[in-house]
């Protein structure tokens, strides 16, 4: 079994939403009415897109590095 670590970004939606995405992984992410229904359907994502790749031979993206920038426009 090996471990795995991902960046999970949160927003909410114009519904007032939390939407819960990892940007390590193109296409994955989930939403909750709160930060943590969003967390748990975002893990259940991640478990489900690894297992995925895996069934299928497909290598799974580690992330190299995250930071956040501050624009002023």
């Amino acid at each position: 079994m090996r471990n795995y670590t991902f960046t999970i970004v949160y927003e909410r939606d114009e519904d007032g939403r939390i939407i819960a995405i990892c940007p390590g992984l193109q296409g994955c992410y989930a939403e909750g009415d709160t930060e943590e229904e969003a967390r748990a359907n975002v893990r259940e994502a991640i478990e489900a897109h690894i297992e995925s790749h895996i069934a299928h031979g497909d290598p799974i993206n580690t992330e190299i590095h995250s930071e956040a920038i501050s624009l002023a426009l």
